[in-house]
């Protein structure tokens, strides 16, 4: 699966890969492949990034163009 907004919402941020897999514990090359779709990102770090950017995991998987998260 391809998650092109990962990399638009990093890039939105200013930020570098290798931030954000600083951030998520994990090398930046798997990162890398998490934005361009070479591997699945797991559901707690999906998760992580939606807290992170303030967003829902629905937005970051191109379920909704909505980036607001739900509200409880």
């Amino acid at each position: 699966m391809y998650y092109p907004r990962l990399r638009d919402l990093r890039e939105d941020h200013d930020l570098a890969q290798k931030e954000i897999a600083a951030l998520l514990g994990i090398d930046q090359r798997v990162y890398s492949n998490y934005e361009t779709g070479k591997r699945e990102i797991p559901t707690r770090l999906l998760v992580r990034l939606a807290d992170y950017y303030h967003t829902s995991t629905d937005y970051l998987l191109s379920r909704t163009n909505n980036p607001k998260p739900p509200t409880q």
